[in-house]
């Protein structure tokens, strides 16, 4: 035979072995006879280089090594969806779907919401394309090298139109424990749960390493399906299925509400017997073709909505209560507790917020507490357990100077704060925030880093971020620390000199001034040097600027040791401008005027239209009230557009909406 028939033989029967084993979990050879064969065509690749494919088996092995992950814009934006946690919750969905409707029941596909990473696949002429990250939603990154070393995933399907399907890619607990007992025995830290643990797998730029955590996937979304002709959502499953992917065969088709809440009742009980982790099921119209009509919030699909499991609780000893001091000088009293394992993550500390939670709660030094993760992500104390006390406990003392600096604390309603601006703690804070992503976005800066170098003298103010380069000699000697990495952390550094006003602004700390408060300031002013010279009355003109912030903002900027700050930075060859977009118009219709976008529009997409009013003055909202001037709407239109016609609020079309656009093109 000839080596590349033998090759293309090999693949397809080695593709047919890594379906029976890693989707029907029903292998026809031996794992010696798998190998065998997997190791004559890696040989035969390497022999004959011009035949080597990104879709062969071979490949699952990774081994390529990236410097960094590719950006991919979705064809279609990855939503999330909307969140229920109780009966209630559940039933008005239901009520809210019916009525859109005009039906008594509704037919559901219920399925296991899974603990993992999700992820979309394209495919085009049969082959994978690529695998893209959820990301913002917008915009994920490229992480095919790694999702291909995932064996039941196929690389060829038997359909030539352009296809996406969705999916969560996630760890079973087994690999997860086989995988923690290797690094406990080889002195590494354990990974905290499965769901970090496959998130961390596929943002490794090394896919030999993605390769060896033994990822695996489940695929709940045909997303090309209507226009494939599908009309049940069950069906497109089915289908996906046939193709070659893994879908979850707990799915149950339910008729009506009442069946959906005797499957989660049921699979609340089974949840610990299942092979991977869940943290709730999720709840589909099963007919594709009500989704038009049900429609699409900004961020979630109305045809869905995902059931949360109630957070776990556990209870532990509360061993102390340490005080930490954040950017702003806050105070916050934090438990140090006994470390428990809560839904997979070992806890030994959990926040108490402030004087007040702790003394509602009557919480003490020594008591047993109850605690839970607060959307199953922020450990939090839930309550004492009275019962369990021996007479032995403390009560709670709020301190009265900085635990880091010393000065006095002051009080401001319900939060201590060290007022003191040159506490390292609140240095150290700054410079976190400064460097975080959504500020800065300094990739490589991260928290423990920071205190690092501020520890060892590097960096101890803002520009001394812009100053590292004369201390990557010794940085590089630093244990974690290489040639290489410290690179790209210089070169993350320096491409942030370049980002816009907004994200300068945010980075500050200015208090009361978060990321929209910071896009509107930039969009507004359009430099830094505006607004600094900006009044409280100028500031106070600003839509969504009230009084608190106006103050804040024009006391930030006068005084003396944050001017100095900014020149400084400016000096270092920051960028100090707005780089969005800026239109600049008399006043005009939508000046002022309160706005709701409802429906599908053909021209803009939600986002678009929004960014459009906001730049000609008008507040965009979500809901329909008395407030509001006007409800622009599209296709597929429901309740907002009713309400609105109840209210006697003007609507308008688009072509209206458009037609107002170009007047005020026209008189600009």
């Amino acid at each position: 035979m000839e080596p590349k028939q033998r090759i293309e033989e090999l693949r397809s029967i080695l593709e047919k072995y890594n379906y029976e084993y890693y989707v029907l979990d029903n292998p026809s050879v031996s794992d010696q006879e798998y190998d065998r064969l997997m190791n004559e065509l890696m040989m035969l690749e390497n022999q004959y280089p011009e035949y080597k494919s990104p879709h062969s088996p071979s490949m699952r092995v990774g081994g390529q090594v990236l410097s960094a992950f590719e950006k991919i814009t979705h064809k279609r934006m990855m939503l999330s969806l909307a969140n229920a946690f109780n009966e209630d919750d559940l039933r008005n969905f239901d009520r809210r779907i019916r009525e859109i409707l005009n039906i008594d029941k509704v037919e559901y596909m219920c399925e296991m919401k899974i603990d993992g990473l999700a992820m979309s696949l394209v495919y085009r002429d049969g082959k994978f394309v690529y695998a893209a990250t959820r990301g913002d939603g917008n915009v994920g990154e490229d992480v095919s090298s790694n999702v291909l070393t995932i064996k039941s995933i196929p690389t060829r399907i038997d359909i030539k139109d352009e296809i996406e399907v969705r999916g969560e890619v996630f760890m079973s607990k087994k690999v997860l424990k086989e995988l923690n007992e290797k690094r406990e025995q080889s002195g590494e830290p354990l990974l905290a749960n499965a769901r970090n643990a496959a998130a961390g797998s596929i943002r490794q730029l090394d896919s030999s390493i993605a390769a060896s955590r033994k990822l695996d996937a489940f695929w709940y979304y045909y997303v090309n399906a209507i226009e494939e002709g599908f009309q049940k959502h069950s069906d497109s499953l089915n289908s996906l299925k046939e193709l070659g992917f893994k879908v979850n065969p707990e799915r149950r088709i339910c008729n009506g509400i009442e069946e959906v809440l005797a499957y989660i009742e049921e699979y609340t009980l089974k949840r610990p017997s299942l092979a991977y982790d869940i943290d709730g099921i999720v709840i589909k119209v099963n007919d594709l073709r009500a989704y038009s009509k049900l429609g699409y919030t900004a961020k979630t699909p109305r045809w869905a909505i995902a059931y949360k499991f109630p957070p776990e609780e556990v209870i532990t000893k509360l061993k102390n209560i340490i005080f930490t001091v954040g950017r702003t000088g806050k105070i916050t009293p934090n438990a140090d507790l006994e470390p428990v394992r809560v839904q997979g993550s070992l806890i030994s500390r959990a926040t108490l917020h402030n004087e007040e939670f702790v003394v509602s709660k009557d919480i003490r030094i020594g008591d047993m507490v109850m605690i839970r993760k607060a959307g199953d992500v922020i450990p939090e104390v839930v309550k004492a357990v009275t019962e369990k006390r021996n007479g032995n406990e403390q009560l709670f003392n709020m301190i009265s100077n900085c635990p880091v600096c010393g000065s006095a604390l002051i009080k401001i309603d319900a939060i201590h704060y060290c007022p003191n601006p040159h506490c390292d703690a609140r240095y150290i804070e700054g410079l976190i925030h400064f460097a975080s992503k959504n500020a800065m976005d300094i990739e490589g800066l991260g928290e423990k880093i920071i205190e690092q170098f501020f520890n060892q003298g590097f960096i101890r103010s803002i520009p001394d971020i812009y100053r590292l380069e004369k201390h990557k000699d010794e940085i590089i000697v630093t244990d974690g620390f290489g040639e290489t990495s410290v690179n790209k952390m210089l070169q993350a550094i320096e491409k942030s000199k370049s980002n816009s006003l907004e994200r300068l602004l945010f980075g500050l700390g200015i208090r009361e001034v978060g990321e929209k408060t910071a896009k509107i300031l930039a969009s507004h002013f359009e430099t830094l040097e505006a607004l600094m010279e900006a009044s409280e009355e100028e500031l106070l003109q600003i839509r969504d600027i009230g009084e608190i912030s106006s103050r804040s903002i024009y006391e930030f900027f006068k005084d003396q040791h944050n001017c100095d700050l900014i020149a400084e930075l400016k000096e270092l060859g920051l960028n100090t401008r707005y780089l969005g977009r800026v239109i600049k118009v008399e006043p005009n219709f939508f000046s002022g005027k309160t706005i709701v976008l409802t429906g599908t529009l053909e021209s803009f997409t939600r986002k678009q239209a929004q960014e459009l009013l906001e730049l000609y003055g008008a507040r965009v909202t979500s809901s329909v009230s008395k407030a509001t001037d006007v409800v622009i709407y599209g296709n597929e239109s429901g309740s907002k557009l009713e309400k609105a016609n109840a209210l006697g609020i003007r609507i308008m079309d688009e072509v209206e909406f458009k037609q107002i656009l170009q007047q005020i093109k026209e008189e600009k």
